[in-house]
């Protein structure tokens, strides 16, 4: 872990006592004899979930006209793809193209305790409800990577994605606020997992995220993989910064992402490289700004299938008296390395029903952003390590 013997780090963020990390059913987990591939497992997942609503529905998002995706080896020059495409099941992905999952899925143990959704049945935060849901939303999209935030039982999603072939890698936070809450399952953190079979794992970065060289309690993972199939390379970064609003939160997340920058490049070395993360920040504060500037050589996927506007929220919620509607969340790329195929708009305002999220719909507050990219023709490995040296 590239976190150092001697960079200071900030205190606790509160001076409650830990709370003892009860034993989880998870590790009792059982799976029924025969179960074979993605249909059998999203069959046993939903088993369970029979009575609740289904799951919200996403929209697939081709790029606007001015921005027309590039076509697959199979399709014909002469056919023009709709903007937007509805469908009662999800749209596969375009040929050769490899798939995205940016998702903050909820701390069981803040859920339960501190986050104060006062629409949301109980039932719904229940885990024995959450868990096979939120495995049901990667399961209907079966992204090749998906990134997640706010991990507070990791063995169990780990378990379940192994199944299909899945490799993952976890990291806590230093001082995850879950083991300062009753019934908690051990510190929350982010997570990658990655399709083992088509992508194999060449390197694994991990750090605490430094703010004015000094540690603060958030973590990214760094992933460099190879395409089996091709030898195309491929640097994956997942995070989530600093939560709550404010100037100097703000600051302090702007500082984060300029330390984020610097891992990045520290890793790259010309490879196509993709960002996601939550950043708690809207496209206003400075972070988007730092994260997206010419210099960087990244851009959000979003942005550019919505023709340059990010979507109006990645998280809403009712938290008390306060509706919560908010654009966190972020997939960042290098546009000069990959091309954005499309990808799935968040739930609507209609499918979510005035309670919002999470719901006996959906298990977070978060909703998942997915992308589908293809790799661009890539220069030799002597002008991409040239081309390294201005920007990533």
């Amino acid at each position: 872990m590239n976190t150092g013997n001697h960079t200071p780090r900030m205190g606790s963020f509160t001076s409650k006592p830990q709370q003892v990390s009860e034993e989880c059913e998870d590790d009792l987990l059982v799976f029924p004899d025969g179960m074979v591939g993605r249909d059998d497992l999203l069959h046993w997942v939903q088993e369970p979930l029979v009575d609740l609503p289904p799951l919200l529905p996403h929209t697939y998002h081709y790029p606007t006209p001015s921005t027309p995706p590039s076509p697959s080896p199979s399709s014909h020059n002469n056919i023009t793809l709709p903007t937007t495409t509805t469908t009662t099941t999800p749209h596969p992905p375009p040929d050769n193209s490899f798939r995205v999952m940016q998702w903050n899925i909820l701390a069981q143990a803040l859920g339960t305790n501190t986050d104060n959704f006062v629409r949301c049945p109980p039932e719904a935060l229940d885990w024995n409800t959450r868990k096979f849901r939120i495995v049901e939303e990667m399961l209907t999209y079966l992204p090749q990577f998906i990134c997640c935030q706010e991990v507070d039982h990791y063995n169990f999603l780990e378990r379940v994605m192994e199944r299909l072939g899945y490799c993952g890698v976890f990291m806590p936070k230093p001082d995850s606020p879950c083991l300062y809450l009753p019934n908690n399952n051990g510190p929350d953190g982010c997570a990658i997992f990655w399709d083992d079979t088509r992508f194999k794992l060449l390197t694994t970065q991990t750090r605490v995220v430094e703010v004015w060289h000094v540690q603060s309690n958030q973590v990214v993972i760094l992933l460099v993989l190879e395409e089996r199939s091709t030898g195309q390379q491929l640097v994956l970064l997942t995070t989530h910064l600093k939560a709550r609003q404010g100037a100097l939160l703000a600051s302090l997340r702007n500082e984060q992402g300029k330390d984020l920058l610097a891992f990045v490049e520290q890793h790259c070395k010309g490879r196509p490289v993709i960002v996601c993360g939550d950043f708690n920040a809207e496209p206003s504060e400075p972070v988007y700004t730092t994260m997206t500037e010419a210099s960087t050589g990244l851009h959000s996927a979003y942005s550019f299938l919505n023709d340059g506007r990010e979507p109006t929220y990645s998280t809403w919620k009712v938290r008390g008296e306060v509706d919560c509607c908010q654009n966190l969340d972020y997939i960042f790329y290098t546009p000069d390395k990959l091309t954005v195929e499309g990808g799935f708009d968040v739930p609507s305002e209609e499918d979510l029903g005035p309670n919002r999220a999470p719901s006996l719909s959906y298990p977070s507050d978060h909703f998942a952003l997915i992308c589908d990219f293809t790799f661009k023709p890539q220069l030799d490995v002597e002008e991409c390590s040239s081309a390294s040296t201005s920007h990533l």
